[in-house]
């Protein structure tokens, strides 16, 4: 698989996924579900893709493109529905990039947070070439983040021993109808497994719990080389503290580690200050510590810290850091050959201080 850095990105869907393009799995158009001037233009346009046969038959190569499955309040076709269907017309055996989308005929937090993860397991023998997934491929303009609900995406990889790509996109618990609350307790997202192909693991969200650096940490993943966390916030769940991180930046467990994100915090100061003297560092390629609220102090912490001129990349993207501090992290950092990003400096939001409500910085993603 190819980098994802053409990820899809949180403000709106993207068309590639994985190096693929992504394709929308289409459903069938049921003339007896429309309105007489939607069955006139289905007329119109030849009256195709009536069955899940058809919609196959227009399909491109399953193994071309990136699918993406999402019912997107579609009251009358449920999501386990849109997924058998998914299997009926297209030869799975070949798919080798998923995005599972809106998985709700509803409101999300009327299902299950794990529905689709239950949905996609229970087919795992279907997607024997499955290699890269995106679980929660949603983007803020059909649902903010923080609505995703948190569920446990441990199941994925315990169902595909052969996955190499994994990203999950989720927000905070949620109690769905008639249930009890899930991914409030301190389990949710993700627990300690082996899995010994995974390259690739990215957990976005406003607000990660406290628990889940320590269990990236804990898991076994000898194969992975890049990781992506995104912290968050505290009113949207981000429990996570410096302390959470201690055992993570030791990577005992990530020996062939050579990317490393710890982005979208509003402490990223003191995560820059962390990091500057984690072992983790030294075994590293590219540091990602953009996305957040990073500023002076951050920024002297890295240069203060353990060397970073072996890294190829440093992003620190979407920043706080004075004018008179960027040109000293380009004569100590980027004069060495490192890429460095620094673009995308924010102003200060001058009301939340004017509200005593912090010193006006802000992460990227939050709601």
């Amino acid at each position: 698989m190819s980098d994802a850095g053409a990820a899809m990105a949180i403000w709106q869907y993207g068309d590639t996924w994985a190096g693929l393009p992504v394709h929308w799995l289409a459903r069938p158009h049921d003339p007896a579900r429309m309105t007489p001037q939607e069955r006139n233009i289905w007329e119109l346009g030849g009256g195709q893709q009536s069955t899940w046969a058809e919609v196959g038959a227009a399909a491109p190569d399953a193994a071309e493109v990136a699918w993406a499955l999402s019912v997107t309040y579609a009251r009358d076709l449920p999501f386990a529905d849109l997924f058998a269907g998914f299997v009926e017309a297209v030869d799975t055996t070949r798919v080798r990039v998923l995005l599972l989308g809106y998985w709700a005929t509803g409101l999300l937090s009327e299902e299950p947070p794990d529905h689709a993860i239950r949905v996609l397991c229970a087919h795992a023998d279907r997607f024997p070439a499955l290699r890269s997934l995106f679980v929660g491929a949603i983007a803020s303009e059909e649902h903010e983040i923080s609505w995703i609900p948190r569920g446990d995406v441990t199941p994925v990889l315990e169902a595909f021993p052969q996955l190499e790509e994994l990203t999950y996109r989720f927000g905070q618990p949620v109690r769905p109808r008639g249930g009890a609350q899930v991914g409030g307790d301190g389990t949710g997202v993700l627990r300690p497994v082996r899995h010994a192909r995974l390259r690739r693991l990215t957990l976005e969200t406003g607000g990660l719990p406290a628990h889940v650096p320590a269990v990236v940490a804990a898991c076994d993943f000898p194969a992975l080389e890049h990781l992506d966390l995104w912290l968050g916030v505290s009113f949207y769940g981000g429990e996570t503290t410096v302390d959470d991180l201690t055992d993570l930046l030791a990577a005992r467990n990530l020996p062939r580690l050579r990317h490393l994100g710890l982005m979208n915090s509003e402490m990223q100061d003191e995560v820059a200050a962390a990091v500057a003297g984690a072992p983790v560092v030294a075994q590293l390629e590219s540091l990602d510590l953009s996305m957040g609220s990073l500023g002076d102090a951050g920024a002297e912490a890295l240069l203060a810290g353990q060397p970073l001129t072996h890294l190829r990349k440093l992003s620190l993207r979407h920043h706080f850091i004075s004018d008179a501090m960027r040109t000293r992290l380009d004569a100590q950092i980027a004069s060495a050959g490192v890429d460095i990003d620094l673009s995308d400096a924010m102003d200060l939001y001058e009301w939340l201080i004017a509200d005593g409500a912090g010193d006006g910085r802000y992460v990227e993603v939050s709601e």
